[in-house]
């Protein structure tokens, strides 16, 4: 059984690992990639130093005070400047310092080279999602927490993937390296999944790179380790990793689905096509902050239902959610959702809760506004 994640009221703590005690924390996982193996081998071998260290100074301490006590008699001896004690007490440290250095530069220099990637994937982190994007293959896509809302407002009982599961994981392929792109769209968040040995903040404006080449299928959980705003701890990370020939086999699929999305932008959308979809949207991205209801969290997130002026001004409505609000926590969705996304949660608010506005947005309409 691999290692997870396991959310807990005092943070995340690993478990499952049957070489390491992980349930109260005492050690870091193994892992399922070449380099999380190295890092924790290494990680012991610098433990154990430091525990050869630490025997050796406290026992040498705790035996002069018991060897060496006043009610023995023992009396202080007075010295200034011993050259050999010096040179022995510089030239050790400096041999184990080396000594760990040579293994620690060593993994450094592999971590840091992700040279030679069998392929790209860039990862955005956004105010509280991550967005994917296979680099040259058309497909793109946004993983956002599964979590029921239910279980975050205590309605129901917590499952064991509470605030770690997400509707679309991160899918790669094992024996495969994949070079990681960092970046961010709003402020900074970190993208960190334990086993994969991989921890990598997403700086606005800055693309950072890190890689991964991982041995064993499986799903592989995660969370963003930066504090990134209200929102922070509902932002997992969800990786499954698939032999080459199932990968290769679902992405194929992902580039099919890409090209059918991209000829719905074109056609006209019924009502209530657009009202069902958009549900699923609005239930996805809006409702943690404007509620399932619409009634929203005045004042930072206001009520869209029986919102007159959005209701009566369209062409603002269609903004607003695009390009987001200036100056407060409403961000622009032109990078998280598609047109068709879009248009589907404009009308949904625009019809939904006692809303009446009776009209809907085409998809059409969205893509030429973002083209313009």
């Amino acid at each position: 059984m691999r290692n997870r994640l396991v959310g807990t009221a005092g943070g995340t703590i690993l478990a499952g690992s049957p070489s390491v005690v992980l349930a109260n924390g005492w050690n870091m996982p193994v892992g399922v990639t070449d380099l999380s193996r190295d890092i924790q081998s290494l990680h012991m071998i610098i433990f154990w130093i430091c525990v050869v260290i630490g025997i050796v100074v406290f026992g040498a301490i705790f035996y002069s005070l018991f060897r060496y006590r006043r009610s023995r008699g023992a009396k202080a001896v007075h010295f200034h400047e011993h050259t050999t004690v010096e040179v022995i007490w510089t030239v050790i440290p400096l041999l184990i310092l080396v000594a760990m250095a040579v293994p620690a530069t060593a993994t450094l220099k592999r971590m840091y080279d992700a040279s030679e990637a069998d392929m790209d994937v860039l990862i955005t982190g956004q105010q509280w999602r991550w967005r994917y994007e296979y680099r040259d293959e058309g497909v793109a896509f946004t993983s956002n927490l599964a979590t029921p809302r239910e279980q975050v407002q205590g309605q129901a009982a917590k499952d064991d993937n509470y605030l770690l599961e997400v509707d679309q994981p991160l899918v790669l392929p094992t024996d495969r390296k994949v070079r990681l792109l960092l970046t961010s769209d709003d402020v900074i968040h970190s993208w960190w999944v334990p086993e994969l040995a991989v921890k990598q903040d997403a700086l606005p404006g800055f693309v950072n790179e890190n890689w991964v080449r991982i041995n064993e299928p499986g799903t592989y959980r995660g969370q963003c380790a930066e504090l990134c705003g209200r929102d922070h701890a509902f932002m997992p990370v969800v990786v499954e990793a698939m032999e080459p020939a199932r990968f290769d086999e679902w992405l194929a699929e992902r580039k099919a689905a890409a090209a059918e999305a991209a000829l719905g932008i074109d056609r006209e959308w019924g009502l209530d096509e657009l009202m069902e979809r958009g549900e699923q949207v609005y239930g996805t991205i809006c409702a943690s902050c404007h509620q399932p209801d619409g009634s929203g969290s005045p004042p930072a997130f206001p009520a869209l239902a029986g919102n007159q002026a959005l209701l009566d001004d369209r062409e603002r409505h269609i903004t607003t959610v695009v390009n987001g609000v200036s100056g407060t926590a409403m961000p622009g969705f032109s990078n998280t959702l598609d047109p068709v996304e879009i248009a589907a949660v404009i009308t949904y608010e625009r019809n939904a809760w006692g809303n009446d506005a009776g009209d809907s947005v085409q998809p059409s309409a969205i893509a030429e506004r973002l083209a313009d």
